[in-house]
């Protein structure tokens, strides 16, 4: 699968983008393996208490996972994953 982080996750990934092979498996596993892999500054980030930060949008094939199942959502190897800071305006 094809993970995009924002520029503002980039400080902590050193990178804008990764391509893992997990096979079917869900959003929160997914996160897991990228805490691993780029440390406990990425998890505080997204995750508080068990749940996606409120400020935190992760979107999979362009669809948000707060309208799917939540960090439950499932994925596979084919899909595009979009990590994104929330957008609000006034």
């Amino acid at each position: 699968m094809s993970v995009r982080f924002s520029s503002a996750l980039s400080t902590i990934t050193k990178t804008r983008s990764a391509r893992l092979g997990m096979g079917n498996t869900t959003v929160q596993l997914l996160i897991g393996r990228l805490v691993s892999e780029y440390g406990r500054e990425l998890e505080r980030y997204l995750i508080h208490e068990g749940q996606l930060q409120r400020f935190v949008n992760v979107y999979v094939n362009g669809e948000n996972i707060r309208h799917l199942s939540g960090l439950n959502t499932e994925i596979s190897d084919a899909d595009e994953i979009s990590i994104l800071p929330a957008i609000s305006g006034g």
